[in-house]
């Protein structure tokens, strides 16, 4: 799915990993290993294995700080609402896994069974996993390379027990980098629903939408639609409304109209969107988190 460099011999060559245009790819020892050529067996275990989920959902951000993994949290919370629906959260953001925090689920642990890794439950109908769950504290940084990375989203996919699940809500890192090729990579064969892209309402942050967009369609990742978030704010007070982040080139609702994608919402920048209050064996807390 990732797309080659100029010059590039392909695989599948003789030349694979022994060119000159192979001279500081990442890639290029397994190329030359010829270990390349051959297709990753994880696709078709991870197609069987979500066989179990009916959806499966991307959210995506050019940029970071747009509030992608808040996005990620409300959906996940509100497709839970109804009772009768599963709801799994993957938090696939390697080197900043916010999900737990947002989540009220830090310090908890993963637990392994024999049908793989099991998820940690916020509800009885929606379950979460992140690699935040497997650092020994929040403020361990992950470094990793890629190969690493890919290797840690294959698991998740592989070999966690999801069970049977209604919607699996994907919340990435910002950009378009390994973690969203492996993604990709590995929902496609088991029919990736699409992407939800989450912008805020500046320029800055829609020049980098637009490489997201443009990543999509050459990835040939559907995109269901664009989220504006950050929108405007209201004063809890006088009720005004400011523009904290001006649209000076009409926002993404001009980008969509430009473009010819669905605009899903807009979403105020409130203090209360990033209330997350949680019941049970999780302490009661308050995170203003809209920019996470």
């Amino acid at each position: 799915m990732e797309e080659v460099p100029q010059g590039c011999p392909g695989t599948g060559s003789a030349q694979a990993g022994r060119g000159a245009s192979c001279q500081g790819c990442p890639n290029q020892r397994l190329c030359a290993s010829g270990a390349g050529a051959a297709p990753d067996p994880a696709i078709e275990e991870i197609k069987e294995k979500m066989k179990t989920v009916k959806h499966k959902i991307l959210v995506l951000s050019g940029k970071g700080g747009v509030g992608k993994s808040t996005f990620s949290a409300h959906l996940a919370h509100g497709l839970a609402e109804d009772e009768n629906t599963q709801v799994a959260l993957l938090d696939i953001d390697i080197c900043g896994p916010s999900i737990p925090k947002i989540m009220g689920l830090e310090g908890e642990q993963v637990h392994q069974s024999g049908s793989g890794w099991s998820p940690v439950f916020v509800e009885d109908n929606l379950g979460v996993m992140s690699v935040g769950f497997l650092l020994s504290s929040p403020d361990d940084a992950v470094i990793w390379r890629g190969p690493k990375k890919n290797g840690m989203i294959k698991q998740f996919l592989r070999d966690v027990d999801w069970g049977e699940v209604d919607y699996l809500i994907v919340d990435t890192p910002p950009g378009t980098s390994d973690e969203h090729l492996s993604a990709v990579q590995y929902l496609s064969a088991a029919r990736l629903d699409g992407a939800v892209i989450i912008t805020t309402p500046q320029e800055v942050s829609l020049q980098d939408v637009r490489k997201e967009i443009n990543f999509c369609h050459k990835v040939k990742v559907p995109i269901i639609g664009v989220v504006e978030n950050m929108s405007v704010f209201v004063c809890p007070k006088c009720k005004k409304e400011s523009q904290i982040f001006p649209p000076t080139t009409g926002g993404a609702e001009v980008m969509c109209q430009d473009l010819k994608i669905p605009l899903l919402g807009k979403v105020p920048l409130d203090p209360h969107i990033g209330i997350q209050e949680f019941c049970g064996h999780h302490q009661p807390k308050e995170e203003h988190l809209v920019g996470s």
